[in-house]
């Protein structure tokens, strides 16, 4: 069984296609959106958790491939700065998948990519600007 937190970037032809149906109906996977911008005539972005057996999880990423749809792993969609964070510790409680947590030894700031699902919160919320979005 392979289950994935994926970012998939989809070109403006594929914007109004059944893309995530056929994931389901032909691959049998099952999934979990966990954010989504689509947007008719523009490239669409969706982070997913996406799992099922083996075979058909790297038959349904062939599929997601051949059709044109970019995949990238969703730890590499939100990045910290570390020169810009000032350990503040404002991300901390507004992470609503406890991504950031603080060391208590050395009282800074943790970030684990892991647990993070690209929810943007912590963009808006930094005063240093040290966490970015990498599409």
């Amino acid at each position: 069984m392979t289950s994935k937190r994926i970012v998939l970037h989809f070109p403006h032809r594929l914007v109004d296609q059944p893309i995530v149906y056929k994931l389901v109906k032909d691959f049998d996977l099952n999934f979990n959106i966990l954010k989504a911008y689509v947007t008719p005539q523009e490239e669409g972005l969706m982070v997913l958790e996406l799992s099922g057996s083996d075979e058909n999880f790297k038959r349904g990423i062939s599929y997601l491939e051949s059709s044109g749809v970019r995949i990238q792993p969703l730890s590499e969609d939100i990045v910290r700065r570390d020169e810009k964070c000032t350990h503040c510790g404002v991300c901390v409680p507004i992470c609503p998948v406890n991504a950031f947590t603080i060391d208590p030894a050395t009282r800074k700031v943790l970030f684990h990519e892991d647990k993070c699902i690209a929810c943007e919160l912590c963009i808006k919320i930094c005063p240093t600007h040290a966490m970015e979005v990498h599409f």
